[in-house]
């Protein structure tokens, strides 16, 4: 069964939102060296962990990855055990408050994140690989200004509330 390509531009808007929600839902078995779905709902948290460290944009916290999330704080502690558990994580004292504590990507989290990069990379060539590359790359700059995008929205709402 193909269902029909929206016609107009609202048929098209009004189909994104979905479409979203599909991608993280296909784990995409038939690439090579494929996540297992428990570490694929891990690499949630460790992306958060991992962008932290990355950007140096400060220590991340139990309730920094639920606020990140959107999730209860209970949910974000149940998922940063599991993490912890698994071996991809691990807990320090803050260099800033000894009293809190963050959380840094274990030697095997860093090597499941680089591992889970070339999966979804390997995905991506699998599910585009009869587009014309001009299409491919396109997309995929289009993603990363979407994303751009989305990441500088709570600088958009501090500038509109001055």
């Amino acid at each position: 069964m193909t269902k029909r390509e929206p016609e107009t531009a609202d048929e098209l808007l009004n189909a994104v939102g979905p479409a979203f929600g599909k991608l993280r839902r296909s784990s995409l078995l038939e690439v090579e060296d494929p996540i297992s779905e428990k570490d694929l709902s891990r690499t949630l948290v460790l992306r958060i962990v991992l962008e932290a460290e990355q950007e140096d944009t400060g220590e991340v916290t139990v309730g920094g990855v639920g606020k990140h999330l959107g999730v209860d704080p209970s949910v974000a502690s149940r998922m940063v055990s599991d993490c912890i558990a698994a071996g991809y994580l691990v807990r320090a004292a803050s260099q800033q408050d000894g009293r809190r504590t963050v959380l840094h990507l274990s030697a095997e989290g860093r090597e499941l994140m680089t591992r889970f990069g070339r999966h979804q990379r390997q995905a991506y060539e699998y599910i585009t690989e009869d587009w014309p590359e001009r299409e491919r790359l396109e997309l995929a700059r289009l993603m990363l200004k979407y994303v751009a995008s989305q990441d500088s929205l709570a600088q958009r709402a501090k500038d509109a509330n001055r």
